[in-house]
């Protein structure tokens, strides 16, 4: 083995494919489901404690800033959703290449962008 061989430690210089970018991502989404799933479930519990907590909930529904924290939760569980059947596609040998997996990366972005497009119509 070459001891004098190059190393790359500038993590800044190195350019990963898009099909890098996305699995990454849907790891990311995955975390971020996390907690967007505890505000729900919050939000469950307020509803169903009462009728006052019903009426509470209505009220903080309606701000901006309730309602963009619901379209981000919707927008990762979209990219979650969508990447995780692009990974599943693949994993029945479809887009294994280097070529079907951009081209599936690039579907799948598209396919995302307009689903979390609609989920901000829906929200507002």
């Amino acid at each position: 083995m070459k001891k004098n061989r190059p190393v790359n430690l500038d993590i800044s210089t190195i350019k990963l494919p898009i099909t890098a970018y996305v699995s990454i991502l849907h790891r990311v989404s995955g975390v971020a489901l996390f907690a967007g799933v505890a505000i729900l479930l919050w939000m469950l519990d307020k509803s169903l404690s009462s009728a006052n907590g019903f009426a509470e909930l209505q009220d903080t529904l309606n701000s901006p800033l309730c309602q963009f924290i619901i379209w981000l939760t919707l927008a990762g569980l979209v990219y979650h959703m969508v990447a995780g059947i692009r990974h599943l596609i693949m994993d029945a040998g479809i887009g294994e290449d280097l070529e079907g997996g951009q081209k599936g990366a690039k579907i799948a972005i598209a396919v995302i962008a307009v689903l979390i497009l609609l989920a901000g119509v829906w929200v507002w």
